[in-house]
C-alpha cells in the first residue's frame, strides 16, 4: 500500500498512482539486470490520471527513465502532470545529467517516487524537486520497488558489492583431505545449487591458492555441463602468477586481477566496474581474510555427511583470539540438498 506520507498527500488519487507505479515497476523489469546502475521505470500521467508518457532505463551511458519518458512528448508538459518513478529522481550529472532538473525544465507539477536514493552524490533528489516549486510524494509501495532493485541497493549502500562467501565442507569442518584432495565433499544436487547461484551473482571469486590448486573454470553450468545464459565475471585475489593454461582464461568473461593486499579498496575497485554481487568460492586464505575484515554479508556452508580430519581446514585465522570475540551469525535457514545440507548465515545484526 501507499505509506502514511504518501497517503496523506495523494489522497483519493493512490489507487491510480498504484497503478501507475506497478506499471513502472513492469518498465523497470525490461532494463538490465546488471551494470552500475539500476532498473527504473517511470510512467507520466496528466491532470486525470491518463498516461502520456512511458520510459525505462536501458543501461549505463543511456537515458534515465525520466528522460526517457519524457522524449515521447514535446515542449511543456500539459499543467498538472505527475511523474510517477520506481527510485527518486537523481540529482548529479554524470554520463547524464540530472533527472530532477530535466523534469523541472519541462514543468512537472508532481513526483512519485518508491524508494529513496541511497547515493551519496546521486541522492537529495525529492529536496531539490521541492525546492523549484514541484510537489513530490516518496514512498509508494516501498518493499516491492526495494525487492526490484535489492542488489543494487545493497551495494549502493555498503559502497562494494554484497560479498557471498562459500565454502563445502566435511562434518569436522575440513574443506580437503590431508593431501590437498577436494572433489567431491557434496554431492550432485549441492553443486547444481552452487552453480545458479553463481549464475545469479555479477562476480566470482577466488583466491591465487584456489587457482594453482584445483584450476577451477569459475564458470556457472546447468546438469549437463552446459553453460548457463548468464555468466559471473572470474575476479582473481592474490600476487603469484596464473598459468598461461588455466581454465579460467578460457572464461566468457576476461578474468579481473587484484593484489588481494587492500581487500577494502579492492571491492571499491568492483564496484565501480558495475559490480553489485560478489561469490566468493575460496579458498580458505581468501574467505578468512574478507572475514577478518568484516567484508562478508553472507555465508553459504554446503556441508557433507562425512569426516576428514587433517589440517585442511574450512576456515583460518579470522582474529578471533578468544571466545568473547567470537563472530557470531544467524542462521536464515538450513536446507536438504540430497544427501547434503546448506546453512545460510549472516554476521549478527547486519540482517
Amino acid at each position: 500500500m501507499v505509506s502514511d506520507t504518501a497517503e496523506a498527500t495523494a489522497g483519493a488519487g493512490s489507487a491510480a498512482i498504484e497503478a501507475a507505479m506497478r506499471q513502472a515497476f513492469t518498465l523497470a523489469r525490461r532494463g538490465p539486470k546488471r551494470g552500475v546502475n539500476p532498473r527504473v521505470g517511470c510512467v507520466i500521467t496528466d491532470a486525470d490520471g491518463a498516461v502520456i508518457a512511458e520510459g525505462w532505463h536501458r543501461g549505463a551511458g543511456t537515458a534515465h527513465a525520466e528522460v526517457d519518458a519524457l522524449s515521447h512528448l514535446d515542449g511543456p508538459l500539459p499543467a498538472g502532470s505527475t511523474a510517477v518513478v520506481t527510485l527518486e529522481p537523481c540529482n548529479h550529472t554524470g554520463r547524464t545529467g540530472p533527472c530532477t532538473q530535466a523534469l523541472i525544465n519541462r514543468g512537472i507539477s508532481r513526483v512519485v517516487y518508491s524508494v529513496a536514493d541511497p547515493g551519496r552524490h546521486s541522492g537529495g533528489g525529492a529536496e531539490r524537486l521541492r525546492a523549484a516549486g514541484v510537489d513530490v510524494i516518496p514512498n509508494v509501495l516501498t518493499a516491492e520497488g526495494e525487492a526490484l532493485i535489492a542488489d543494487w541497493l545493497r551495494a549502493a549502500r555498503l559502497g562494494r558489492p554484497y560479498v557471498t562467501a562459500k565454502w563445502a565442507q566435511s562434518l569436522d569442518g575440513r574443506s580437503a583431505a590431508a593431501d590437498g584432495s577436494s572433489q567431491w565433499i557434496t554431492g550432485p544436487v549441492a553443486r547444481t545449487d552452487v552453480h545458479r547461484r553463481r549464475g545469479d551473482a555479477d562476480a566470482i571469486a577466488v583466491g591465487t591458492g584456489t587457482v594453482l590448486a584445483d584450476d577451477p573454470a569459475l564458470t556457472a553450468r546447468a546438469e549437463d555441463g552446459t553453460l548457463l545464459p548468464d555468466q559471473p565475471i572470474p575476479v582473481i585475489f592474490g600476487t603469484r602468477a596464473v598459468p598461461s593454461n588455466a581454465r579460467l582464461l578460457a572464461h566468457p568473461h576476461p578474468p579481473v586481477f587484484l593484489s588481494g593486499t587492500d581487500l577494502a579498496a579492492d571491492l571499491e575497485s568492483l564496484a565501480e566496474r558495475g559490480i553489485r554481487s560478489l561469490f566468493v568460492e575460496g579458498g580458505p586464505t581468501l574467505i578468512s581474510a574478507l572475514t577478518a575484515a568484516g567484508l562478508v554479508d553472507e555465508y553459504l556452508l554446503y556441508v557433507a555427511p562425512t569426516l576428514l580430519g587433517g589440517p585442511r581446514t574450512a576456515l583460518g585465522n579470522i582474529g578471533v583470539g578468544s571466545i568473547d570475540e567470537m563472530r557470531r551469525l544467524e542462521i536464515e535457514s538450513v536446507e536438504t540438498l540430497g544427501d547434503d545440507r546448506l546453512i545460510v548465515a549472516f554476521p549478527k545484526g547486519n540482517h
